[in-house]
């Protein structure tokens, strides 16, 4: 009798944090930007070209984060079953995206300070070779951006398609989108620095390399720093501003009677939250009636209710 009432009122800790095409696409990207890595490094010490060189070990640090992306996943996974976890491990994807920021970041602050030097101390370029590296790397990233951008759109849509016609836009996957940025970050160089090879070699302008890199690096500043904004939120526990927040109270308090006293929110997947609430009331209310007054919000998926009667 003792283990049925336990087991009724025993919750999961299991909860969604990715998407497995994500995973799979992204171990594509990484295989393939090792490959044209290698293929580059090698290719650059034996032609000489810097050119080649740079953008090769440029790949490499994209590499790196594409690694953290799925490493991310795969903790996630082999540890969703894992009780030491309060809420589940659903934070490490916001952690490996975090990550990725700020290696998109350290990314551009090397762009900025190698096109400073190149303004400073101008260096022949090789026009045609350095012009067929940025176009293998254009229709690469490209690729990349294809593959990786359809299992962004499907975590998107996920996050929209579920709690009760409630699409709050705030599940997308973040370790996900942090290795998209990456890819769309090497795609934005690729084109401008065609454009700066072309304006160099055909307009003689070849000061217009270093001024685009700049650009590019700033471009890209802003696309690290927005993504470490978003990842920190979710890592700081700053979701008490979540539409879903004001619908957690509206149901609760639906009665006229009964009022939050406390109130937590916390997110433990894509799209997916624990709430912890105490209500006090005047009737004689279970928490279990709380309970299915907000399971009409899918999103909420965790439930610890403290109910206090007020005799006044």
């Amino acid at each position: 009798m003792h283990h049925d009432c336990l087991h009724r009122w025993q919750q999961s800790h299991e909860f969604r944090h990715g998407h497995a095409s994500g995973e799979r696409r992204t171990l594509i990207v990484l295989a393939l930007t090792v490959v044209v890595m290698a293929v580059e490094i090698v290719a650059g010490l034996v032609f000489g070209s810097m050119a080649l060189l740079a953008d090769g070990w440029h790949m490499g640090t994209h590499a790196a984060a594409f690694g953290i992306t799925l490493l991310a996943y795969i903790y996630a996974r082999r540890h969703a079953r894992d009780e030491r976890f309060s809420f589940g491990p659903g934070k490490v994807g916001a952690l490996g995206g975090f990550s990725s920021a700020i290696l998109l970041g350290v990314v551009a602050l090397a762009m900025i300070w190698e096109s400073v030097d190149r303004l400073r101390h101008p260096q022949a370029i090789a026009f045609d070779q350095a012009m067929l590296v940025a176009v293998v790397g254009l229709v690469f990233n490209l690729f990349g951006a294809w593959m990786l951008g359809g299992s962004v759109a499907e975590s998107g849509a996920s996050s929209h398609g579920h709690g009760h016609g409630h699409g709050h836009g705030h599940g997308r996957d973040l370790n996900l989108h942090a290795a998209y940025m990456h890819v769309l970050a090497d795609a934005l160089t690729s084109v401008f620095a065609i454009a700066a090879l072309l304006g160099g070699k055909y307009m003689g302008w070849a000061w217009l390399d270093a001024v685009v890199g700049i650009v590019g690096a700033l471009v890209i500043s802003k696309w690290a720093i927005g993504l470490m904004r978003e990842t920190a939120r979710v890592l700081l526990d700053r979701e008490m501003d979540v539409p879903v927040v004001e619908e957690i109270r509206e149901a609760i308090e639906s009665d006229g009677d009964s009022r939050i006293a406390d109130l937590h929110v916390h997110r433990v997947g894509l799209d997916q939250f624990a709430v912890i609430v105490t209500v006090v009331a005047h009737a004689h209310r279970t928490p279990e009636e709380y309970k299915e007054r907000l399971r009409i919000h899918e999103e909420l998926v965790h439930f610890n209710i403290e109910v206090n009667r007020c005799a006044g």
